[in-house]
């Protein structure tokens, strides 16, 4: 959709840059080690592996692809880039687009375009798939609040756990605030929000509410400061992209204590549909933070206790507030962090926070040496806490105010293959989760006494 291509086409460039490809010149940059360099054909199909990757030009020269599928039923926003600097990236046979769109519809685009276009959506997905020595995962990116986004979009994400049943899902999905002019969005929510539940392996949710509170912080700071303003939605789509990228850095990059993307599932997700994550990080972009040569540990501190800080969650939550009780906590240090540091980050945590009987013993770290572009540290954090109940209860609440006066149910029960059940299955599924989240919360530790010999 087109929330979800606007986003990838930020993060290509990032990742290049990450990988020390020059973007505008044939000037070639540092070469990067070897362990780097193999780590690249883990997002780009790379048919010479001894090739020198320096510029954008020896990529587009060797025939380097990305590997990825672009999906939308307008055009306009795919051909945006695959038609700009990085056109020569993308496979014209992984992009599958349409017109006119989906109609702000979720029925539309998972009752209407996903069956239609079923089989080349799925042609798309293998071609990049068979080229793939190791099938690492999928991840999707898409928004919860238009048609094609959270229609086709969890459409394709249903596919996915049909036709690559072993293989892991994973999701960005943006959460609109709900007072768009998108009237219904909060049906949209709610159906995306059901089939998330139900097929991905993890879910990264990201709140616009919580991104919009980030921006109008910065954007003060940087008023103070004389520091040149970007548009709200390049710094949106911004702090986004950096999450995706230390999400995913422990599986592009080498660490002294190396973290994948599946281990994950493993760790943060102990029952399959208490599967939506917490996710912060310091430093933000544009915070002022970048090209720190020399980190104190006082500054690293900061770093760690801002990452878990809610005014930094993509969500507006409080993961280690005296309401939450986390059922999974990751945290990741990318740059200048010892193992040292990372434990006396778990000590402060495991004091902190308020753990399930299970999980206070289990705070996964990873260390990864690269650090992002143009910053020499920075600490990523990953939360499976109650408190998501909270983004469960806003969708919950936005979808009953429309469905209680069976307001636009018209408009998906006209789509074949939609059935006017499926407001009901959603409101119960939505239903079932929030109360799922207060039973861990309600959970206590089994004091067993030890068995007393009988007095015969």
């Amino acid at each position: 959709g087109q929330c979800g291509n606007q986003i990838g086409g930020s993060l290509w460039p990032l990742i290049l840059q990450e990988y020390n490809v020059n973007l505008y010149s044939d000037l070639k940059k540092n070469n990067v080690c070897p362990s780097i360099k193999k780590s690249f054909s883990n997002f780009f199909n790379v048919p010479n592996q001894d090739i020198n990757y320096g510029s954008l030009t020896d990529l587009l020269n060797n025939k380097v692809k990305a590997r990825v599928v672009c999906i939308d039923m307008e055009d306009s926003v795919v051909a945006r880039f695959t038609n700009g600097p990085l056109r020569g990236l993308f496979d014209k046979k992984s992009v599958v687009t349409n017109y006119p769109g989906s109609g702000n519809n979720w029925a539309e685009g998972y009752c209407g375009h996903g069956p239609v276009y079923k089989e080349k959506i799925l042609k798309a997905i293998k071609h990049v798939a068979e080229r793939c020595d190791n099938l690492h995962g999928f991840f999707l990116l898409f928004s919860a609040g238009g048609g094609t986004g959270s229609g086709l979009g969890t459409y394709v994400l249903k596919l996915l756990a049909d036709y690559y049943p072993a293989v892991e899902r994973f999701v960005a999905c943006v959460y609109p605030t709900g007072t768009e002019d998108v009237i219904t969005c909060p049906y949209n929510m709610g159906f995306a929000t059901q089939e998330l539940l139900d097929n991905a392996t993890c879910v990264f949710p990201v709140e616009n509410r919580a991104l919009l509170d980030m921006i109008s912080r910065q954007t003060k700071v940087r008023n103070m400061e004389n520091i040149s303003l970007n548009s709200p939605f390049d710094d949106m789509n911004s702090i986004i992209v950096n999450m995706l990228l230390h999400v995913t850095s422990g599986s592009r990059f080498p660490g002294n204590l190396n973290f994948d993307m599946n281990e994950l599932n493993t760790n943060m997700v102990p029952f399959p549909r208490l599967n939506f994550l917490s996710t912060g990080f310091n430093p933000l972009p544009y915070n002022g933070l970048m090209n720190i040569k020399k980190p104190s540990k006082q500054l690293k501190d900061e770093l760690f206790l801002a990452s878990c800080n809610r005014i930094n969650q993509l969500v507006k939550i409080d993961p280690i507030g005296p309401k939450s009780t986390l059922i999974g906590t990751t945290i990741i240090g990318r740059g200048d962090f010892t193992l040292t540091d990372m434990r006396s980050y778990v000590d402060k945590i495991q004091t902190k926070a308020r753990f399930t009987p299970w999980s206070s013993k289990t705070v996964k770290i990873g260390l990864c040496n690269i650090p992002p572009h143009n910053s020499s540290l920075a600490l990523f954090s990953v939360f499976n806490t109650s408190s998501m109940a909270n983004l469960f209860d806003h969708i919950h609440n936005q979808f009953n105010m429309l469905y209680r006066k069976k307001a636009h149910v018209h408009h998906y029960t006209k789509i074949s293959g939609f059935d006017v059940d499926f407001f009901k299955d959603c409101n119960i599924s939505l239903v079932d989760i929030i109360e799922s989240y207060k039973e861990i919360e309600e959970l206590q530790p089994l004091n067993i006494p030890r068995l007393k010999p009988l007095n015969i």
